[in-house]
């Protein structure tokens, strides 16, 4: 007994030889604060993979603004594209009218049905070979509609984005309908006569934006985004200042101005004379 009571008592003045020390009760105050911070860090850790879970492999971050539908900012911005599966072996038969174009590609991009010519809106694409083929979207979009025209054949009209549109017209066996979303190299038809093209399996093709139709090979291979910064240059150039309004010629020192009647370069107007007009239809 007496044993054990030496052994307790030396234990305890161990106990309080350890407690005297100047660093024992800083250690054990770090000690704690060092676990509950851990505590507290894992806590938070967990509570944000919870709420916000990681999106899936291959997906971009979604932003969404109020109401409206979230969209994906790292969407890629698709090129247009031959509306053909195999461009190598196609061939380009009637091109696009371009009022810049030579006289000879003019003559080239006439349409003639019935003894009347009117300008290509579009190209008119066929194969080598003269056989049929599949056509296919040139860009991802909605298709707004589908009809069987007697003079055009088939067409088919797809939706893009901020007033860009693609028309398809001579086809057969076609393969989607109104509200289809299809991908960019998706079969919708394949090429076929129109009453306008009789002679030759083919496809008419037509880009348009804000229903105004361009050259089709003008932006082949290049994202739709050239054509919409294309046509916000054109505006910017056709547009004048605001507030510019067209000065009233003064005349110089020393003239009369004009009376009523008489024109600038002193000849009196008469009513009995009337230029006659001329307007042509197009």
């Amino acid at each position: 007994m007496r044993e054990e009571e030496k052994k307790r008592t030396s234990q305890n003045s161990n106990w309080q030889r350890l407690m005297k020390k100047r660093w024992v009760f800083p250690a054990i105050y770090l000690g704690c604060a060092a676990i509950i911070l851990t505590a507290v860090l894992v806590s938070q850790s967990g509570n944000e993979s919870e709420g916000n879970p990681g999106n899936p492999e291959g997906q971009g971050t979604n932003i969404s603004y109020g109401d409206q539908d979230s969209m994906e900012v790292n969407s890629p911005v698709e090129n247009f594209v031959m509306p053909v599966t195999d461009v190598n072996s196609s061939v380009i038969q009637r091109p696009f009218w371009d009022a810049n174009a030579s006289k000879e590609e003019q003559e080239a991009a006439f349409i003639e049905y019935n003894g009347i010519y009117q300008p290509n809106t579009g190209i008119d694409i066929a194969m080598k070979d003269g056989e049929t083929f599949e056509v296919v979207a040139s860009l991802s979009g909605t298709v707004t509609h589908v009809e069987n025209d007697p003079l055009l054949g088939n067409v088919v009209e797809i939706e893009h984005l901020d007033g860009v549109k693609t028309i398809y017209q001579s086809l057969t066996d076609v393969q989607v309908k109104v509200n289809d979303f299809v991908e960019q190299g998706e079969t919708i038809a394949k090429a076929h006569t129109n009453q306008l093209n009789k002679d030759a399996v083919h496809v008419h093709f037509e880009i348009r934006k804000d229903n105004v139709a361009v050259n089709p090979s003008s932006f082949f291979n290049k994202p739709v985004t050239s054509l919409l910064e294309e046509e916000g240059q054109a505006s910017e150039e056709g547009s004048e200042p605001a507030g510019e309004q067209e000065k009233e010629e003064t005349p110089a020192e020393g003239e009369d101005k004009p009376e009523d009647g008489e024109d600038k370069d002193g000849d009196e107007g008469s009513s009995d004379e009337e230029e006659e007009s001329v307007s042509y239809l197009t």
